[in-house]
């Protein structure tokens, strides 16, 4: 019994990260996608790529939602993070993504498969199951250029422990403590 229940609350954990960052991603690229888009940036980008790459920034966005800088490569390195720095509100209102959406997968994860906090915490926290796969694939796929030129992109180790590991872990724990909560009364 304890064997299936942990199965499914990993398998809720699973499904619940792969959802919350997928579900981060379209709604900053709802929020930002045509700015970014028509951005002089993105423009000057495309122009030496040869390809889009607003979908790419959007990611730089998501990413920097979870506190993760861009590393840009170009005459020496930089790490920006654009949400940091944006004085726009709805910039600054990404910071609350990431959160939002991992407690919950987190509460998802836990609702009707646990009664005790740390078991509840704890299926919360398998959001991590999904969530890191993704973020790590994401800072692979959102980076631009390559190592030998210039190139740009989320810093990968910080993007992989940061937004792939702890974001999830810490929100998704305490998604999981308010999920099991709610559905224990």
């Amino acid at each position: 019994m304890v064997d299936t229940d942990a199965k499914r609350a990993a398998g809720r954990g699973l499904a619940g990260g792969i959802a919350a960052w997928i579900l981060g991603y379209l709604v900053v690229y709802l929020l930002h996608g045509s700015s970014v888009r028509d951005s002089f940036g993105s423009n000057v980008l495309e122009v030496f790529t040869g390809e889009p790459v607003a979908w790419k920034l959007v990611g730089w966005l998501f990413y920097n939602a979870h506190n993760v800088a861009v590393q840009i490569s170009l005459l020496g390195q930089r790490s920006v993070n654009l949400v940091a720095g944006g004085e726009e509100a709805a910039l600054t209102a990404l910071f609350a993504l990431p959160p939002v959406l991992l407690a919950l997968g987190g509460a998802v994860a836990a609702w009707d498969t646990a009664t005790e906090p740390t078991t509840a915490a704890r299926n919360g926290a398998a959001v991590v199951l999904g969530y890191l796969p993704l973020s790590l694939a994401g800072a692979v796929l959102f980076a631009i250029g390559s190592g030998d030129g210039p190139s740009a992109g989320p810093a990968l180790v910080t993007a992989v422990l940061l937004a792939g590991v702890v974001y999830p872990l810490v929100f998704g724990a305490v998604g999981g403590l308010v999920g099991g909560h709610v559905s224990a009364e």
